[in-house]
């Protein structure tokens, strides 16, 4: 398997402010393969990591900041973490790119091109990147007080190398929520302004701009609807084309914790319009843009070429976030997805599928023609390369669906010597869509991570595609079209290296398999 260096070799240089020896590149190399490493999914050096945040795609290349704490695996004083990306695999880690201040934490929020410089930051020849993100005081938490959050905004006119804060930070202070935060920032052109979408508390508060630095109230939008059994967090307004129309809705991404479909922390969202004031939606249901345990935080690049929407949350769940067992790091991003929305009856449903550049990684592969599927058959028998990174596209004909030996249950397994397995598997006759892992992991370090749970969905097609993405510790789920995702994590005691299909009381056809080696990023 090819290892890519470079991206240790500037994490060293980060560090040091120097050229990598032979041997210093060789002991970064072996720091990004320790026990459940991710070795597809972006994760920091070292230290802490949760919510993405900040991305912006400028000149060729994509810019990933993230919540970070340096010092230790636990969360801690917030900094800003940085990676940049030309093709949204391969990472490159950058010093740090926002510490915190007087002011306080640096929370979460995003970044934006100023392309016509309206906040004069910058030049029209050179405009300014603009990170707005949340000050969180603890020393007015610690006192009890409410207005402990506010946001703040930094620049940069080195292609986001450096960074600069506003001296008169900060741009928006709080009016009187205890929580105020996670700016997501877009430009509005009908309306001619940029447009702030905030979390406070249990509804997204809208806020317009004509330069970035001042700000008035425009509206709010969440009471009575969606999920409340948590705090709302993170949110992401922007507008998609419904598939096969001319037709385009505005969506909003609403983070909570918990309250999530699986336990603990989710992302659901609401389809509708916005008039550069108000949304507005018809939407009844709670709809979850992902149905697994981990993936939160979610959020999309702003200026991705090609009007282009690409997500990536942060792959963990606050219910055991940092209990894991990565002694040197704790959380890593999903793998990036492309957004789209399909009109399912009366329903508008997100759909998440893994990007394109997932090709770049892409090494050895094996394909299977049509095979019927009846209580156990070993993909790994038909490979020689490794168990993991995987990524396995399956097609099933359900067209026997009504025929007595149509299985109850078929999907896939990952598993073991050690009796230890996690399972993706359909429910026929329950009609569900679930994730079995209440024994993908060696140590009991939270009670909450051993868990079975699914999401209802009848398959009205002939066939129905699956598309699988596994890592050292993850796997990724896709399947009818992309309306269902479930993202897990497992941590077993030897990995994972027996790939089987399986069914229960019953037959079904494999229409086709494919699956390819997945290149480490390192």
């Amino acid at each position: 398997m090819k290892l890519y260096l470079y991206v240790c070799v500037c994490c060293f240089l980060c560090a040091c402010g120097g050229k990598a020896s032979q041997s210093e590149t060789k002991s970064e190399t072996r720091a990004f393969q320790e026990t459940y490493r991710p070795q597809v999914h972006f994760s920091p050096a070292s230290g802490w990591m949760n919510d993405p945040n900040g991305m912006v795609y400028y000149k060729g290349e994509y810019h990933l900041f993230y919540q970070h704490y340096p010092n230790d695996t636990q969360w801690g004083p917030m900094h800003w973490g940085h990676a940049i990306s030309t093709d949204l695999v391969h990472w490159e880690h950058q010093p740090i790119a926002i510490y915190p201040d007087e002011l306080g934490y640096i929370f979460s929020g995003s970044a934006v091109v100023d392309k016509a410089n309206t906040s004069g930051l910058g030049s029209t020849e050179n405009p300014p990147l603009i990170a707005f993100f949340t000050y969180h005081d603890m020393k007015k938490e610690k006192a009890g007080e409410i207005d402990i959050e506010s946001q703040g905004i930094a620049y940069s006119l080195d292609k986001g190398r450096t960074w600069t804060k506003y001296a008169q930070n900060p741009i928006l202070k709080n009016p009187g929520i205890r929580d105020f935060r996670d700016p997501k920032v877009c430009w509005h052109a009908p309306s001619r302004q940029w447009v702030m979408s905030i979390a406070s508390g249990q509804v997204i508060r809208f806020y317009g701009s004509k330069n970035c630095l001042d700000w008035e109230y425009l509206s709010a939008f969440g009471k009575g609807v969606g999920s409340h059994e948590g705090v709302w967090e993170c949110p992401d307004l922007f507008p998609l084309k419904v598939n096969g129309s001319n037709e385009e809705k505005w969506v909003l991404i609403v983070n909570i914790n918990p309250g999530g479909p699986a336990g603990g922390s989710a992302t659901q969202y609401f389809v509708g319009d916005f008039d550069g004031k108000q949304f507005t939606s018809a939407q009844q249901e709670t709809l979850w843009m992902d149905y697994g345990k981990d993936n939160y935080a979610g959020v999309t690049w702003s200026d991705a070429p090609d009007n282009r929407r690409i997500l990536i949350g942060w792959m963990n769940n606050w219910q055991y976030a940092g209990k894991e067992p990565t002694p040197t790091w704790s959380g890593a991003a999903t793998f990036p997805r492309e957004m789209g929305l399909v009109q399912d009856g009366s329903l508008y449903l997100l759909t998440s599928t893994p990007v394109k550049e997932i090709d770049h990684l892409k090494g050895q592969n094996m394909q299977l023609a049509k095979t019927p599927v009846k209580s156990s058959y070993l993909l790994t028998d038909q490979f020689k390369f490794a168990a993991s990174p995987l990524e396995i596209k399956l097609t099933f004909d359900q067209s026997n669906n009504t025929q007595m030996n149509f299985p109850a249950k078929y999907g896939i397994r990952l598993k073991n010597d050690k009796g230890e397995y996690i399972l993706i598997g359909y429910d026929n006759m329950e009609k569900i869509f679930y994730v079995d892992r209440t024994n993908a992991t060696a140590e009991i370090f939270s009670e909450h991570f051993s868990s079975l749970h699914g999401v209802p969905y009848i398959v009205n097609s002939p066939q129905v595609d699956w598309h699988l993405i596994i890592d050292a510790n993850s796997i990724e789920f896709f399947a009818a079209g992309g309306r269902i995702v479930l993202t897990n994590l497992f941590y077993p005691s030897a990995p994972f290296d027996t790939i089987e299909l399986f069914t229960q009381n019953g037959e079904i056809d494999l229409v086709s398999a494919e699956i390819n080696e997945l290149q480490s990023i390192y």
